[in-house]
């Protein structure tokens, strides 16, 4: 199942791709708004934007492994790549500034609900260091609450999770033996 979200009040959609073609055209009519509009199976525009601001980020070239999303509600999965520095996670709405936006109706999960900030070490290895945005309503570590100053650094496989979501790290190491 595939879910789409309307442009104007951000309504969710749930359809079956599967009856569909890569590269057909369908027009939807939001039951929420009535607002019509259309897709092209295969595209996301969300996605489009994370690969073209990988292509102009050097760091990820090299590749800093990234986060796979599993919406526990839906069973919706999303895999999205991390960068050097501070990846600010946080549900998507029009018009937040965050660069690691989770395409989810989960309302327990903040705009800025949770940062991983991936670096070097003195080794020259790559480590990924969890702390909470602060959020609302928490983001959980291998099922233990995280504080405003507790600082996590996680390894290969790590849960995360926030709101009913879960976050499961791959690293730059895993994703390279695949």
């Amino acid at each position: 199942m595939k879910r789409v979200r309307c442009p104007k009040c951000d309504n969710y959609i749930t359809f079956d791709e599967t009856q569909y073609t890569s590269g057909q055209q369908l027009v939807f009519v939001c039951p929420q708004c009535q607002k019509q509009f259309g897709i092209r199976i295969g595209v996301s525009k969300l996605r489009d934007k994370h690969e073209e601001r990988n292509l102009d980020e050097k760091e990820n070239q090299e590749g800093c492994g990234s986060i796979v999303v599993v919406e526990n509600v839906f069973h919706y999965k999303q895999v999205i790549p991390l960068k050097m520095g501070d990846n600010v996670i946080g549900r998507y709405v029009r018009g937040t500034d965050i660069n690691t936006p989770i395409e989810t109706s989960d309302p327990s999960i903040d705009t800025k609900h949770c940062i991983i900030r991936v670096q070097r070490n003195k080794h020259g290895e790559l480590q990924y260091i969890l702390r909470d945005a602060p959020s609302n309503t928490g983001t959980f570590y291998m099922n233990d609450i995280l504080r405003d100053q507790d600082r996590v650094r996680l390894e290969e496989g790590s849960i995360v999770t926030i709101g009913a979501t879960t976050l499961i790290l791959r690293t730059a190491d895993s994703e390279e033996k695949e």
